[in-house]
């Protein structure tokens, strides 16, 4: 289940790189296929095989993903690339590069915070799958 191209367009404006001169669409669908999300019928991405007891690709899923958590992690590759910039003064100029990193991590973060909320639900592990215990949700605010 790939990416469309219409999500693919879509990251790259919240990302602003209107271009694949730094990121192929490749490179952005595979930001955005690791978080894939229910779809609206309630479907799953994948399914359980007993079987095998492996995760097999859920046919009915309609390719659902979470945009916003694939933008915060290139944001924070972007402030990663620019972290070791510094501010300095020459020639009675006051240059503070290190704005760029500050800025990419608040985006980072915006973007962190409107992520999807996601559950988790704990099953015992690995004879008893009869018995499952609550779900927790596992989506806090963020820290800035």
């Amino acid at each position: 289940m790939a990416a469309t191209a219409e999500q693919i367009r879509r990251l790259r404006r919240m990302i602003a790189e209107s271009t694949d001169a730094t990121y192929y669409d490749s490179t952005l669908s595979e930001y955005i296929e690791r978080y894939p999300l229910l779809d609206a019928q309630g479907e799953e991405p994948y399914i359980w095989n007993s079987a095998t007891t492996t995760y097999d690709d859920n046919d009915d899923w309609v390719a659902t993903y979470d945009l916003n958590a694939a933008a915060a992690d290139i944001w924070e590759e972007k402030a990663a690339a620019v972290a070791g910039d510094y501010a300095f003064s020459s020639d009675g100029g006051s240059f503070q590069r290190n704005q760029v990193y500050e800025q990419y991590m608040r985006t980072a973060g915006r973007y962190r915070s409107r992520r999807s909320m996601t559950t988790i639900t704990a099953k015992k592990y690995p004879e008893e799958t009869s018995g499952l215990v609550p779900s927790w949700l596992g989506n806090g605010p963020e820290i800035s």
